[in-house]
């Protein structure tokens, strides 16, 4: 089955004939997950031993009396702590979805920009329609700033924001970033309606944890999906920044989740048990273009990073090495003439005139075929950044994005010619789009 990365912008298209030219929200909900899974260990314990007699003590603050297991639902006080899973979950929403808006994007429609997007009939009549596209947001000051998803709003011809309380105000773009796909717009209304997120900071974020999405899937507003983070630092292929080669960057240490978003998702927010945002909801994993328990956040880390930069000048400037590669594997390795279990990142291509081909980094040139596909070996092996070890290219990604800023010089350890060598790289700054 061919697996597809879809944008979460839900689209309506509408044919216009143009015959003119957390403050308050406390972890409660994991603390009550973890009793609640302590409480059915321990019943299912006491239930197998011969002693038993059928009955186990709570396990609830509230209750200390033993609990008949005839009554599931009250096993080891099942019930207060459902209770108290359900109430925690309620005001999180109570919290955040004040926090979070709907985007309304009118702008020219065109088969390139919903080509992705399931359900999109073009008629091929691109001069005479206009699209509707519809996604999320949140509030990130009191000054009126709202981030979302770059490809939410990039090319938008008007934008609007409703938010939970129904109010519908313009908006307009003040900074765009499509390398992040990450986009703040500016709205002018009074401060009572502008309640900000709390950023979580997500290199903390450990898979297993819940995960609480909130936006407006195919329209529907306040829409909060529960579920838990899935997989941690995935390296995703951002398409709208497709370079004239083929190739594409790519957005680094991407949060994985199995909360359910969908098409109008994009833009919204990815919090934790305590209400605080860690990534914003960006694309999906599917095959029909729904979800399928497969959903990706832009980490609150590249956020924080990103958006005061696009508040302050609009753009923000991405550090810049100028190499394409792959991950060191085996075949490679023995192509190489190098041990098998040598791990880290093959440049393949330096970029004539950039930081690494500057700083004399070598490009592959050996042309081989590994496995019936022919590509190219022997360039330099990079396995440390600035004495962090980096086993892929998404390490290296991922250090550069996270740690490290334009015009910064960075250490690196390459393997060339099956030496070790240390190279100095004054980084650059990502072309423009």
């Amino acid at each position: 089955m061919k697996r597809h990365i879809v944008s979460l912008t839900s689209v309506l298209i509408i044919s216009v004939m143009l015959l003119s030219a957390c403050s308050g929200v406390t972890g409660a909900l994991g603390k009550a997950i973890s009793q609640f899974n302590s409480a059915q260990a321990a019943q299912q314990a006491t239930s197998t031993s011969p002693s038993s007699n059928n009955s186990i003590a709570s396990t609830s603050s509230s209750s200390s009396s033993a609990i008949t297991s005839t009554n599931p639902a009250q096993i080891a006080g099942g019930s207060d702590l459902i209770t108290a899973y359900e109430n925690t979950l309620e005001s999180i929403y109570t919290t955040v979805n004040p926090q979070v808006v709907n985007i309304t994007v009118l702008s020219a429609a065109s088969s390139s920009n919903f080509q992705n997007f399931p359900g999109f009939n073009n008629n091929n009549n691109q001069s005479q329609q206009m699209s509707e596209a519809l996604g999320s947001g949140f509030i990130w000051d009191t000054k009126g700033d709202i981030v979302t998803n770059n490809h939410v709003v990039d090319g938008a011809s008007k934008i609007s924001v409703t938010f939970s309380d129904g109010t519908t105000v313009p908006a307009t773009i003040v900074g765009q970033d499509p390398y992040s796909d990450l986009a703040v717009i500016k709205v002018n209304v009074s401060a009572d309606k502008l309640k900000p997120v709390t950023m979580a900071d997500s290199t903390q974020v450990k898979v297993g944890e819940i995960a609480i999405a909130i936006g407006n899937p195919y329209g529907f507003s306040g829409s909060m999906t529960v579920g838990t983070i899935s997989g941690l630092a995935r390296d995703i292929p951002n398409t709208s920044t497709q370079t004239t080669s083929g190739a594409s960057y790519s957005i680094p240490d991407v949060i994985q989740t199995d909360a359910a978003i969908n098409p109008g998702n994009s833009g919204g927010v990815l919090v934790n048990d305590q209400g605080q945002v860690m990534g914003v909801t960006y694309s999906l994993e599917s095959s029909s273009g729904s979800n399928s328990g497969i959903g990706f956040a832009i980490p609150s880390e590249i956020v924080t990073k990103v958006v005061p930069s696009l508040i302050s000048s609009g753009t923000f400037q991405h550090p810049y090495l100028g190499i394409s590669g792959t991950d060191m594997n085996p075949d490679i390795a023995q192509a190489m003439n190098l041990p098998t279990d040598t791990r880290g990142a093959l440049i393949e291509e330096v970029t004539a005139g950039g930081p690494a081909d500057k700083a004399g980094i070598k490009p592959s040139s050996t042309v081989v075929t590994i496995n019936g596909v022919q590509g190219t070996v022997g360039g330099d092996i990079i396995t440390a950044i600035d004495g962090h070890s980096i086993t892929s290219m998404s390490d290296l990604i991922a250090y550069l994005a996270i740690n490290t800023q334009v015009g910064q010089s960075v250490s690196l350890s390459i393997l060339r010619n099956g030496q070790t060598q240390t190279v100095k790289v004054t980084l650059g700054s990502r072309p423009s789009q």
